[in-house]
């Protein structure tokens, strides 16, 4: 306990000793003028809004560039991507807040997109390539009202890049680098990835096309793994805009995403030759209508989903998702905002095995039984008075083909006091969330169950934020969110196993820190720090501790580094023992994560070089029992503009 209290209480004392600090230079921090839009749809000064927002800018993932968006998203106060340091291919779980994957809602481009035939009908962040982000926004804590079900600890939205409005601009972003183990000291080339996009207005049109790459190998998927296992994944996309007048305009999209991971028999602990294949196609369009004090929107998508595994126990997965989210938002005057909308969602699935003694697949579930529709209207109300009190609160009736309606509601109000040194906040919420079965766990023909609830989740917050004017944001806030009929894979004894809901109620709660701070016009310290403390039951590969720490510095005008740190506390694990047959808990240590970035602009401002060197101390460390992560890597890239 010694050490986690000297790690918060060290990253603490940094931040208020450079709040504390006397600084004469009125350089503008971005932040004075920072914007939320995805706890209300509106576009709100952040001092109105009654939720700790992290935002993760264009300039930010210009700062990152060489990594993941699940290792972006890793940093972020409350989040726990377990899988993201570890081989390219490795399944990631999101722990938000305590929570798991099905309670954390992921949309693109302000559409919620899933896999269901994934059993936790979650995202596949692997599936997007980071040069194709423009920017991340994440909110965190329940916001079923306005996303429906799902969104219980966290909504993650992430903003594809946009035309450029010249005619036409191109970039070609290039990046490789090593990808080993923390045994490995021969720093070999086994990480490519390429990204070209070609974009541009023309009048009222405009376009966007890109195409990225990433080869990884080198790198085995088991820790006592002696055969690398590869990952490979291409990406396109295409994105049309057309404004037929002031009133009214039409985007319409398409991606194609696919990927091939070898994994190894983690119950066995062996290497083996498996391979998992993952095709995306995702189709669109966004209309929108704008009037006086309001607008019309319509965003629809029409996503598929094709899973392959070839292992000793193969596997076909095919799914099919259309979502469409119609909702009007109009503004009465600059106090009173309303949004009203209704939301349609329809999953299908079908899945193929090859039954025990059998040679050829035989389905395994029925895309005609396999089925759910959603249609849930939804009003949400933001109340910005001139005297610093400010109401978010919405409802919404989520009208569910298999479990019928069942509402669920928030209310979040915050006060904003302004003196002449910046702002101080306090916020508050209450809101509750709905969680359905995924297809997966209803229809499995083995483990699945159509007699089981949806999870019910509900959510309580509050906090505190202060603005130094030119100078930092910092925040504090305490979450607990208590979980019913909570769903879990139960051993039913002679090695059967079924989902089935849980009768005892659950409980996470915990504390954010959140520090941002410029302390001269070319040095930035960012910190944040997360104490999560959950029912031992739902503590599952869950640290207690995790802090993160990033001191950047604008070294002239045309270079700049950065050093960043990750603390990660001591988590549970499980593991199948094959001589007992029993599953058995395993505890893995803590760690300390140091990297380093550094870029340079030349040509102009039109080229950057930069390079990322990764675990600089070589820590060995483990984020899942028995299998591998990275040891110290380095990549070096280039981003060409023209």
């Amino acid at each position: 306990m010694n050490k986690k209290t000297v790690v918060f209480g060290v990253l603490c004392s940094m931040s208020l000793f450079s709040v504390a600090q006397q600084q004469t230079d009125s350089t503008s921090v971005e932040k004075l003028d920072e914007v939320v839009l995805t706890d209300s749809k509106f576009y709100l000064n952040r001092e109105n809004s009654g939720k700790v927002i992290t935002q993760i800018t264009q300039k930010d993932l210009e700062q990152l560039q060489g990594k993941s968006i699940a290792e972006i998203i890793n940093t972020t106060a409350g989040i726990e991507i377990n899988g993201a340091n570890s081989n390219a291919g490795q399944n990631l779980n999101y722990y938000v807040r305590g929570g798991k994957n099905r309670q954390v809602l992921i949309l693109i481009d302000g559409i919620a997109v899933s896999d269901p035939s994934q059993i936790a009908n979650d995202y596949d962040l692997r599936l997007l390539n980071a040069n194709q982000v423009e920017s991340i926004e994440i909110l965190k804590g329940a916001s079923s009202t306005l996303y429906g079900s799902g969104a219980a600890t966290a909504v993650i939205n992430i903003k594809l890049k946009e035309a450029s409005k010249k005619t036409i601009s191109a970039n070609f972003r290039s990046v490789f680098g090593t990808n080993q183990s923390q045994d490995d000291d021969n720093y070999a080339i086994n990480d490519f990835r390429n990204n070209v996009t070609v974009n541009g207005t023309l009048d009222k049109f405009s376009y966007l096309a890109s195409f990225g790459n990433q080869y990884t190998d080198g790198l085995s998927a088991l820790a006592n793994g002696t055969e690398s296992d590869a990952f490979n994944a291409i990406n396109g996309n295409l994105k049309l805009g057309y404004r037929f007048s002031d009133a009214f305009k039409m985007n319409i999209y398409g991606s194609m995403d696919k990927f091939k991971a070898d994994f190894d028999d983690g119950f066995s602990g062996i290497d083996t030759d498996d391979l998992s294949t993952t095709k995306q196609q995702r189709y669109g369009l966004s209309p929108e209508f704008s009037y006086t004090n309001g607008s019309i929107s319509l965003n629809a998508t029409y996503n598929k989903v094709e899973r392959d595994i070839e292992s000793s126990y193969p596997a076909l997965y095919n799914t099919e998702s259309v979502t469409a989210d119609l909702f009007n938002k109009y503004t009465f005057n600059d106090t009173f905002y309303t949004v009203l909308g209704v939301n349609f969602k329809q999953d299908n699935m079908e899945s193929f095995a090859i039954p025990f003694g059998g040679i050829d697949f035989e389905q395994g579930i029925n895309p005609d039984i396999a089925e759910y529709t959603n249609i849930d209207p939804y009003a949400n109300v933001v109340y910005v008075s001139d005297f610093g009190l400010h109401v978010n609160a919405g409802a919404r009736l989520n009208n569910h083909s298999e479990y019928g309606n069942h509402i669920v509601y928030s209310l979040n109000p915050s006060y904003t006091k302004t003196f002449s040194f910046g702002y101080l906040k306090g916020l508050a919420s209450y809101s509750t969330a709905y969680i359905t079965p995924s297809l997966y766990q209803l229809f499995d023909p083995l483990y699945g169950n159509n007699n089981l609830q949806p999870e019910e989740n509900t959510t309580f917050e509050v906090g505190a934020e202060i603005q130094l004017k030119d100078k930092a944001t910092i925040s504090v806030v305490y979450f607990n969110r208590e979980e019913e009929n909570f769903i879990d894979f139960i051993d039913l004894g002679g090695f059967v196993y079924q989902y089935q809901n849980v009768d005892e109620k659950f409980t996470a709660s915990g504390v954010e820190f959140v520090a941002d701070y410029n302390i001269t016009k070319t040095l930035r310290l960012a910190a944040n720090a997360t104490y999560t403390h959950v029912d031992e039951d739902l503590s599952l590969r869950i640290p207690e501790l995790k802090v993160n720490g990033l001191l950047g510095y604008q070294v002239c005008e045309n270079t700049f580094m950065s050093v960043s740190y990750q603390f990660t506390d001591d988590r549970t694990d499980s593991f199948y023992n094959n001589v007992t047959y029993m599953n058995e808990e395993v505890n893995l240590k803590s760690y300390n994560l140091l990297d380093f970035y550094i870029s340079h602009n030349i040509l102009d401002n039109k080229m950057k070089l930069f390079m990322n060197v990764t675990n600089i101390f070589n820590e060995d460390y483990q984020e899942l029992y028995g299998y591998a992560t990275k040891g110290s890597n380095v990549n070096v890239g280039f981003s060409l503009t023209l």
